[in-house]
């Protein structure tokens, strides 16, 4: 029997690492992706050897404009056939928006905005023809709560993709490709390292973070029952609710007031 494949960005650490492992405990080969080979090697013959599963793994740099139809391509060449894509690659622009060039604010909105959606242009014909996809796009709790000052287009993006994944969802009805929005708040992982906000966020209280293994259960038996948005974690759930009903002015006060705890300013 063939087995589906998926194929996972930004594989070479935190969420990524958790959903290679969680799908090749589920049976699915895996297709996986980031700039550090040495980590995707390690991951490949970790899941190979627990899972029984094939793990192929494919360098690429998603802030190279070239970077996703090099992916497909390559996929192509080797006669492999997306059944699901997780586009999880990204990370956070530490500083305020006038304090950063243009050329890395360009590289962030290709890494997180245009890579994604164009990976899922061209992955998705092939899901809905053969009438079975599961995509899940990595967003954040920051795409439904108040902005905060600092990491400008961060929240930004993050909106951008919980909308067009409700988008995609609602057009693909019917047709057996599920699309879903993992939007989950703290998670231990090299994030916090990469933004320059580690300092900061280890003095938030333990009980805010969650594991990765958990929030990538939740999301792939989310996009399971086809749920366009996914919130994980009791907390985040009940930030979440509380961004959409308070006024706009309340909210960004309070995201003010805290903002100092996970953003960088310079």
């Amino acid at each position: 029997m063939t087995r589906k494949l998926v194929v996972i960005t930004g594989a070479s650490a935190g969420i990524g690492v958790a959903f290679g492992r969680a799908y090749g405990a589920q049976g699915w080969d895996v297709v996986l992706t980031a700039r550090r080979e040495d980590r995707l090697i390690a991951l490949r013959n970790e899941i190979t050897t627990r899972y029984g599963v094939t793990a192929h793994t494919l360098v690429a740099d998603l802030a190279d404009p070239a970077a996703p139809s090099a992916i497909v391509a390559e996929l192509e060449a080797r006669g492999l056939k997306a059944d699901g894509l997780v586009n999880n690659a990204g990370y956070g622009l530490a500083g305020t928006y006038a304090q950063s060039g243009w050329d890395e604010q360009a590289a962030f909105l290709q890494v997180l905005a245009t890579a994604p959606a164009e990976l899922t242009h061209r992955l998705l014909p092939g899901m809905l023809a053969r009438r079975y996809g599961r995509i899940i796009n990595v967003a954040s709790l920051a795409g439904i709560v108040p902005a905060a000052p600092g990491h400008t287009l961060y929240g930004a993006v993050k909106a951008f993709l919980i909308k067009f994944s409700q988008s995609l969802n609602q057009e693909c009805l019917g047709t057996g490709v599920h699309v879903s929005a993992l939007c989950p708040g703290f998670t231990r992982s090299e994030f916090h390292d990469v933004n320059g906000t580690r300092d900061q966020v280890t003095r938030m209280a333990p009980w805010m973070w969650q594991r990765a293994e958990p929030v990538v259960e939740g999301a792939i038996a989310a996009v399971e029952r086809n749920q366009s948005i996914y919130v994980s974690g009791g907390f985040n759930k009940g930030l979440a609710a509380l961004g959409r009903i308070l006024p706009d002015t309340i909210g960004e006060a309070l995201v003010r007031g805290q903002s100092k705890n996970f953003r960088k300013m310079d």
